[in-house]
């Protein structure tokens, strides 16, 4: 299996915020952005693998600029990092004033995905490698995220456990 580069990965989406994508601030759901997010970043890792995947996990979205009814909202990404059958894609979005040409960035996001076979078992992935001063950037804290991530994981499972399946008010029952 070739190792590609992060820029063979590359997605981009462009939506024109209407109202129906809009909370009664008249800004982008935030729920619905991170929708455009896992749809683009789910492109690219497919793209990358060339099998069907399965999201495995979303870091934290931070919304750094809100975006706004009648602007445009602008996302690209691509796969910054890969283990075995995993994959990790960068996602930046950029909100535009459709009218002035003013743009802000208003989130990032680290997703990890999983490519899986015909009968949804992880499968191998290509490794990839950076080109750019940006993706090199990327690929070097690649490592550091994914222990994070790992141990994130063990935390949520945890949480998993104690909390478990029921509500609390079924302990009435």
């Amino acid at each position: 299996m070739d190792a590609k580069p992060c820029a063979y990965s590359l997605a981009i989406k462009t939506a024109h915020v209407l109202p129906p994508d809009t909370n009664s601030h008249g800004t982008l759901f935030g729920g619905r952005l991170m929708a455009y997010i896992d749809d683009v970043a789910a492109i690219s890792a497919v793209r990358h693998a060339r099998n069907p995947v399965v999201t495995a996990s979303t870091d934290s979205v931070d919304f750094l600029a809100p975006v706004k009814e009648g602007h445009s909202i602008y996302l690209e990404s691509f796969v910054t990092w890969t283990h075995r059958t995993s994959m990790e894609v960068f996602v930046k979005a950029v909100t535009e004033n459709l009218l002035t040409g003013d743009q802000k960035v208003c989130t990032t996001a680290f997703l990890t995905f999983v490519a899986v076979d015909e009968n949804g078992k992880p499968t191998a992935v290509p490794k990839v490698y950076p080109e750019s001063e940006q993706e090199k950037i990327l690929y070097n804290l690649a490592s550091s995220r994914a222990l994070q991530r790992k141990e994130r994981r063990k935390q949520s499972k945890q949480f998993a456990e104690i909390f478990g399946t029921e509500f609390p008010w079924d302990k009435e029952k």
